[in-house]
């Protein structure tokens, strides 16, 4: 029934137009006014995400996005510079250093950072 179908991603924010100039500006992906309110980044080699206004919103307590990156420590620098400030974790399972990145901590070298409205994104490093 569904196996045949492509499917997309979508997640709540509390102000479009704040989620529209941090995607847009920040990060630098392209973003597309849809009907109805709502925003589709434009990403390539994936589908498009749908991001929708929701007046009572509570930010995902998981990672919503993830961005695969040749070179995580560049790619941070180039946030941090644009403002973005990424989380800490000191946790049992979890830690970061200075900068906000996990290393070593069984999977890739991953940072995570939240958008305006507080939901989680990460980038990741991959290995080809």
């Amino acid at each position: 029934m569904l196996k045949n179908r492509e499917v997309f991603s979508s997640f709540s924010v509390n102000d479009i137009q704040e989620a529209k100039d941090f995607y847009q500006g920040t990060l630098g992906i392209e973003v597309k006014d849809s009907p109805m309110g709502v925003i589709e980044l434009q990403i390539s080699g994936s589908n498009n995400v749908l991001i929708y206004p929701k007046p009572n919103h509570i930010p995902a307590t998981f990672t919503v996005l993830n961005f695969p990156v040749d070179n995580i420590d560049d790619t941070a620098d180039e946030l941090i510079a644009k403002g973005v400030k990424f989380e800490l974790y000191h946790t049992e399972h979890i830690k970061t250093d200075e900068k906000g990145i996990s290393r070593d901590n069984g999977g890739p070298n991953i940072a995570w950072f939240r958008d305006p409205a507080g939901n989680i994104l990460s980038i990741l490093e991959t290995t080809d």
